[in-house]
């Protein structure tokens, strides 16, 4: 007998954008994704376990284009279209000028941890409500609202949002018909990094 064949998974054409256009105030304003959390810089850390699945890979920042250049010179980046600090909101809507694709994965700079599959796992989870027009990465039962899948319909609500100076992510995904795709990691204390102590503290635990 033949061994069965693994049926590949497919999905429609993604592109990545990564969130980096927040301003650390906790952190002194550094760059978060030119920084080590773990062995490795954030940008090259989240480009290589999600190149190989997305059409392209880019960066949301307003700054330090010449250095993402220099790491990886395919990658791609964007300025949000108002200056200013207008949270991942603005930086999504922002995104809809630029990419291609009518499907965008948004990762925020500062995450830890990256599930297997989760550009899969989101598509699957989009499809489970016709209306849907987002799905977010859910880590042990917290939602991680910047982590999410965005089809392209969802600009006109954004934009709705950004105008009524409305930013709340949550509450803008509601009107979406939000579905959530569900990851366990029961080594994971930190699902992002917001501060120096966290910092330390997530490197703390990684050597235990």
């Amino acid at each position: 007998m033949t061994r069965k064949q693994r049926i590949p998974v497919t999905y429609a054409e993604t592109d990545v954008v990564i969130l980096a256009g927040g301003q650390a105030r906790r952190m002194n304003g550094i760059n978060k994704l030119l920084q080590k959390f773990d062995n490795e810089i954030q940008l090259i850390k989240i480009h290589q376990q999600l190149k190989s699945r997305a059409e392209k890979v880019w960066v949301n920042s307003h700054r330090d284009h010449s250095i993402y250049e220099r790491i990886i010179p395919s990658i791609q980046y964007f300025q949000d279209d108002e200056a200013g600090f207008h949270g991942p909101l603005m930086g999504m809507k922002s995104a809809w000028s630029h990419v291609q694709s009518d499907y965008v994965l948004f990762v925020p700079c500062d995450v830890t941890y990256i599930p297997n599959k989760v550009i899969s796992r989101l598509h699957q989870a989009i499809q489970r409500n016709p209306r849907c027009e987002v799905a977010v990465v859910e880590i042990n039962g917290k939602a991680l609202y910047p982590f999410c899948l965005l089809k392209r319909s969802s600009l006109p609500t954004i934009e709705h949002h950004l105008e009524q100076n409305q930013r709340s992510l949550k509450h803008c995904f509601v009107e979406m018909h939000m579905q959530v795709a569900s990851f366990k990691n029961r080594a994971l204390f930190f699902h992002s990094i917001n501060s120096f102590d966290e910092l330390q503290q997530h490197r703390q635990l990684n050597f235990l």
